[in-house]
């Protein structure tokens, strides 16, 4: 068997373990390659895992785009959690439409409206929620594992492509045909909302292209982290 098949049957495996043993679970979408993998996985094994997109309202029409292939391609139509329109007028309106140049706090509070809130609401009622984050993506995320406890959210939290390298992903993605946003292929390797991601030069950081004004160390948009950190039982006790 290849590494490639190990690493699909291994992340098969936990998707239908937290189908059998966390249900109600659902996948939260940023739309990006990783996310397509899982997103190939739940439709084609037909999982009773269900799958939502945060719409920041601020996302590239490639983004959006992408929702319409998963619904041509899996018949599947994937969820749409938005921004409460009256947090989002109130930001813009003490701030500034772009604050979240201004400052780290800024576009933290920017995500917390536009993508926190969000999660929290299509969280609600789930006994665990998985993402498409991987080890190599970030130094925030270098210790992230396949399992964790997410106290923010009083449930299980989980990562299935933790262990997978982009090669992986690329390789699963063309040898099963699956969709996936056409800024992948013109040096977006990440892609968050569109002022805040650009395109990155061969040889950057995976992640350089989100908040690249920004240090490194700073760059979550806090759907992971709690005060500045990724999410763990003893830093939120301390």
């Amino acid at each position: 068997m290849s590494e490639l098949a190990t690493r699909v049957q291994d992340t098969r495996a936990i998707l239908e373990r937290i189908a059998a043993e966390f249900t109600p679970a659902v996948f939260a979408s940023s739309l990006a390659l990783e996310d397509m993998v899982l997103t190939d996985l739940i439709l084609k094994n037909k999982l009773p895992i269900g799958i939502f997109s945060l719409e920041t309202g601020r996302l590239h029409r490639e983004t959006l785009a992408v929702l319409e292939q998963v619904k041509a391609h899996y018949g599947y139509e994937i969820a749409l959690f938005r921004p409460q329109t009256e947090l989002v007028d109130a930001y813009v309106a003490a701030n500034g439409l772009n604050a979240f140049y201004d400052s780290v706090e800024m576009r933290r509070e920017c995500c917390r409206v536009r993508k926190v809130e969000p999660l929290g609401r299509a969280l609600l009622g789930n006994k665990a929620w998985i993402t498409g984050q991987r080890r190599a993506q970030s130094a925030t995320r270098s210790d992230l594992r396949v399992e964790e406890d997410d106290p923010a959210h009083f449930m299980t939290k989980f990562n299935p492509l933790a262990d997978w390298s982009e090669a992986e992903v690329w390789e699963y993605i063309r040898a099963n045909a699956v969709p996936y946003n056409a800024l992948h292929d013109r040096g977006y390797p990440s892609i968050g909302c569109e002022p805040c991601t650009r395109a990155i030069q061969p040889g950057e950081d995976v992640r350089a292209g989100r908040w690249w004004w920004e240090n490194p160390e700073s760059k979550e948009c806090g759907l992971h982290v709690v005060d500045g950190k990724l999410i763990r039982i003893k830093s939120v006790a301390a």
